[in-house]
């Protein structure tokens, strides 16, 4: 299993041919609390860099965007009911969607684990 972000702190955790996209905790401690999230309706197909998703806090609302190219085959509906899910667990029991990756080649452009933390760190 293999987790990219993207330099807008989203990621893609690698399961076979599919794709857990969600928020970085980096990203989520900016927003703050998380009140609301919609996500996209399962089937949807996205291009790489699309809106997914948007999250809305108590500081603002802010778009989720498809970190690789891919169709929709879940949304985690439990941030439906409890969006604060995504302070709490973001790389875990917070992620947003699961998408089929239709472009595998599109990994190679993202952060790896470690590059992720640097960027961070130089923007912190």
């Amino acid at each position: 299993m293999t987790t990219r972000y993207t330099k807008d702190h989203e990621y893609v955790r690698v399961e076979g041919d599919a794709g857990i996209v969600g928020i970085s905790d980096y990203a989520q401690a900016q927003l703050g609390d998380v009140v609301f999230v919609e996500l996209p309706a399962v089937g949807k197909t996205l291009a790489k860099g699309a809106e997914a998703a948007v999250v809305e806090s108590v500081k603002a609302a802010s778009e989720v965007y498809a970190p690789v190219s891919g169709e929709v085959l879940e949304v985690n509906s439990v941030l439906e009911g409890t969006p604060g899910t995504v302070n709490e667990d973001a790389a875990g029991r917070g992620w947003f969607l699961k998408l089929r990756i239709t472009n595998p080649s599109e990994l190679d452009g993202l952060l790896t684990e470690e590059q992720y933390q640097e960027f961070v760190k130089s923007i912190s």
